[in-house]
């Protein structure tokens, strides 16, 4: 007999085979609610266990992504007010006065708020040119050497230059004739320069302007090439007979900085002895700039040279009316192949100056 291929009969005479079929094939599979039970019980199994979040985990989760957040919009808030502190003079005094680390900031801003548009009306203030020498005055007395107190006095000398009032000359002088802190004195230095300009505009004097010619002359014999290099500048603006005898005296500093600048102030009073430094400045060839940043930043300060050099031959052309002489003249036109177009463009405008100077 042949196990396996026997049809199917049904159990009972009154069994069809068709339910005979459906009984066995039903008693075969496992009930739905018995699968789905078996189901559940086998995945709660493979799960952790739930637990309470922890202290440390809640901290981590919200407090520390909060601080951060915090700090974030302090710091912006802050930058934020110190940039637009407008033109009230109470609120640069309130920063300026505030017993900070970061007041040198609301130096700089201020410094910047006078330089620019909105600066004219405080340019014209003297009792806040008054005030802010006043700081300037307390911060020395305080005897401070950090960098921060040192970016704050420099600051406020290059804010106390913007001003267009007499009352801003004292505190620079001050500081100017203070030897002791170099960097405060060179920015004192300079800033007095700014301020000599702005009131030769304003057709205003300070009471006594000998002693600024005099702190100035006594810069510009110090042994620090920065000193030298400040006062060379702020002569230049002063002018006079001791300032121009200086500055011939100083033709030859070791410090070729010091030379230059020497260079485009005789410019400026109209010294043809101009001409020997800017021929030196004029004959900086280009500096092929790598990736580094020491060789770009060499290069830029060549075309700054050069384009200052262009200027002043230029102050020296409507000064005397003549063109200048032949060695500078064939430099220039070769500066007007230069591969730096500032220097290009400034080249190509000085010819062009004379040319129209020479034509009929």
């Amino acid at each position: 007999m042949n196990v396996g291929t026997e049809p199917l009969r049904p159990d009972s005479p009154e069994e069809s085979l068709s339910e005979s079929v459906e009984r066995q094939a039903s008693s075969q599979q496992p009930s739905p609610g018995g699968a789905a039970t078996a189901g559940r019980v086998m995945a709660d199994d493979m799960l952790p266990p739930v637990e309470p979040p922890s202290a440390g985990f809640l901290v981590q989760l919200f407090l520390v992504p909060g601080v951060i957040v915090a700090i974030i919009v302090g710091v912006y808030l802050t930058f934020y007010w110190l940039a637009h502190l407008g033109n009230d003079p109470q609120a640069y005094l309130r920063a300026l006065r505030r017993d900070s680390e970061g007041r040198w900031q609301a130096a700089l801003n201020f410094a910047n708020d006078l330089r620019g548009p909105g600066g004219t009306s405080l340019k014209q203030d003297a009792t806040l040119a008054t005030e802010v020498g006043s700081v300037l005055e307390d911060e020395v007395a305080k005897g401070r050497t950090s960098e921060q107190s040192q970016q704050l006095k420099f600051f406020l000398c290059k804010a106390l230059g913007e001003f267009a009032v007499p009352e801003a000359a004292a505190p620079l002088v001050a500081r100017a004739a203070d030897l002791s802190d170099l960097e405060t004195a060179q920015a004192a230095v300079e800033a007095l320069g700014q301020l000599s300009s702005n009131l030769k505009n304003a057709k205003k004097t300070v009471a006594n302007p000998e002693m600024i010619v005099e702190v100035i002359l006594e810069a510009s014999r110090q042994t620090d090439a920065k000193i030298r290099y400040a006062a060379a500048y702020t002569l230049g603006v002063l002018g006079g007979n001791k300032a121009v005898e200086r500055l011939l005296a100083m033709k030859d500093d070791a410090s070729d900085t010091v030379r230059f600048n020497v260079a485009t102030a005789l410019a400026r009073n109209g010294r043809d002895e101009a001409y020997d430094g800017l021929a030196e400045m004029l004959a900086l060839d280009d500096i092929e700039a790598g990736p580094d940043e020491q060789s770009q930043s060499d290069r830029y300060n060549r075309a700054l040279v050069v384009v200052n050099a262009l200027r002043a031959v230029v102050m020296l052309v409507d000064d005397s009316g003549q063109p200048p002489p032949g060695r500078i003249l064939s430099r220039i036109e070769e500066l007007g192949e230069d591969p730096v177009s500032n220097v290009r463009a400034s080249a190509s405008a000085v010819l062009e100056k004379v040319r129209r100077l020479s034509s009929p």
